[in-house]
């Protein structure tokens, strides 16, 4: 009956497309009484027209179900709703299509604290992602960390000039050094989208930290770089379901890497070129309490093969994909990649890494994660080598660079517990045990690992655009770089996500 259903509305045309946007607070009792009728009169609603360009559909165009779907998942992806539902309704026996959408508060002023091991990081700033209700971010942020501090600003756009033509600018002033970063183009900005054509580039002038057994292996090296590049890719099959893209991509790079005290730093210039196929069967759960509280959250659950080689100064095969099986209440996940770069003596240089991630929510109130990742990397540049706690993706009550090498390995199993989804309309409270085991080492010292296993706090706001966890762990350490007597530990940080 319900395909039947479908497919009957399948075969009818969209007469028109209704928007309801809602404020942060949509009504009596939704909130504090005096706090929500603040932070609504304070916000901007998202404009009717921002919420039309996103979507994925049109007035006059066959009714897609798939397309339907996709609409709702492109406007979470925006980061500036708490909530979006899109549906069909009859108005006067015509076929309507009702987007309804409720925005987070995008006006953020950042006070910021984390630790972890002893080691902090703080910031203080402002965050506006969603000016004036055009779904556009801006960013002025002061960030102290243990290796530096930087003034940060960033402007991003999801329409810029056209509809769908993404674009962003950062700037880090450093405390050693300075850099920016920009990106614009047209993605791949849905399954079936025939084409896309982005560009992007960077220039960076900064130290260089590399990191061995928790201590500071160099700190003298500079880096000068300034490269611009484009990518693109143009679908030889696409529909709302699966794609096969031919994809290529150049880019013009100077990059050197020297000590401070140099007199004449070196140029060298290099240019690259790569083209392959990508091949994709679309595949999203949409699922509740799993990283955040108060929201839908989109996990990509979808099976991709992407294979591809480059020509720089020999050439440079890459692959990439991820499979998965879902059931009732969970899913597995399997995602992999590789790249290296061939010379006529060899492997020059490559990298490769994988993760197996099995979720379950079968259990009332709770969500159960076992999460298994690994890497290994060849000539990696300067400062690319993997960091467990940059990375957020290692024991998590260790200090700062306590993992770091050209070998990586790390295993989490979690048990996230929902306490309250929304408290006074503001908080999603839960608690997790957790147990972490996994390190990083060079290629040259025996395997540096170190576990840790203990209870955390999880706070998140269910009225932001973004839902971030803010985690309190405290938990007990063993193994590799411990300090005698330093075993138990408090980490504040964001919470892991593991989508």
């Amino acid at each position: 009956m319900l395909l039947l259903l479908t497919a009957r509305l399948t075969a009818q045309t969209i007469d028109t497309i209704i928007i309801v946007n809602h404020n942060i607070f949509a009504g009596d009792g939704d909130g504090p009484g005096f706090l929500a009728r603040l932070a609504n009169a304070l916000h901007v609603t998202t404009r009717q027209g921002v919420i039309r360009r996103a979507l994925l559909t049109d007035a006059g165009q066959p009714f897609d179900s798939a397309r339907a779907v996709e609409s709702a998942r492109a406007l979470r992806a925006m980061s500036v709703f708490r909530d979006v539902r899109v549906d069909t309704l009859r108005v006067d026996r015509r076929l309507a299509l009702r987007v309804e959408t409720a925005d987070g508060w995008s006006t953020k002023p950042q006070v910021g604290f984390t630790t972890a091991g002893g080691d902090a990081t703080w910031n203080v700033g402002l965050v506006e992602q969603n000016l004036l209700g055009t779904a556009t971010e801006l960013d002025a942020v002061y960030r102290k960390t243990p290796d530096r501090r930087a003034l940060e600003f960033q402007y991003r756009s999801p329409h810029f000039l056209w509809r769908r033509t993404a674009f962003f600018a950062r700037y880090q002033r450093l405390s050693d050094g300075n850099g920016g970063s920009w990106g614009f183009g047209l993605p791949f900005y849905q399954t079936s989208a025939p084409w896309s054509l982005n560009t992007d580039g960077e220039a960076v002038r900064a130290r260089v930290l590399r990191f061995r057994d928790g201590m500071v292996l160099d700190s003298t090296t500079q880096r000068r770089a300034l490269r611009v590049g484009a990518t693109g890719g143009a679908a030889l099959h696409a529909t709302s379901r699966d794609y096969v893209r031919l994809w290529f991509g150049a880019q013009w790079r100077r990059e050197d890497f020297a000590p401070e005290t140099t007199t004449v730093f070196p140029r060298s210039i290099s240019v690259a070129a790569g083209a392959g196929v990508e091949i994709g069967h679309t595949r999203f759960r949409v699922l509740r309490h799993f990283d955040t509280y108060g929201r839908r959250e989109d996990v990509d659950l979808s099976q991709l093969l992407r294979l591809g080689v480059w020509g720089q100064a020999g050439l440079g095969p890459e692959v990439k994909g991820q499979v998965s099986a879902v059931w009732r209440g969970g899913f597995v996940l399997l995602r992999g990649e590789a790249h290296g770069l061939y010379d006529r003596a060899g492997l020059d240089s490559g990298l490769v890494k994988a993760s197996f991630t099995v979720a379950s929510q079968n259990l009332p109130r709770q969500t159960t994660i076992l999460h298994l990742e690994g890497g290994a990397s060849r000539h990696a540049r300067p400062g690319g080598e993997f960091d467990l706690w940059r990375d957020q993706n290692g024991p998590r009550v260790f200090g700062a660079h306590a993992f770091t090498g050209t070998r990586m390995v790390w295993l989490a199993v979690e048990n996230r517990v929902l306490v309250a989804d929304d408290v006074w309309g503001l908080l999603g409270v839960g608690v997790s045990p957790f147990f972490d085991y996994g390190g990083a080492w060079y290629a040259d010292e025996p395997a540096r690992l170190g576990g840790d296993w203990g209870l955390a706090l999880r706070l998140g706001p269910t009225r932001a655009v973004h839902g971030s966890v803010t985690e309190f762990a405290v938990g007990y350490r063993f193994g590799d770089g411990v300090v005698p007597g330093h075993r138990w530990a408090l980490t504040i940080r964001e919470g892991i996500g593991f989508k």
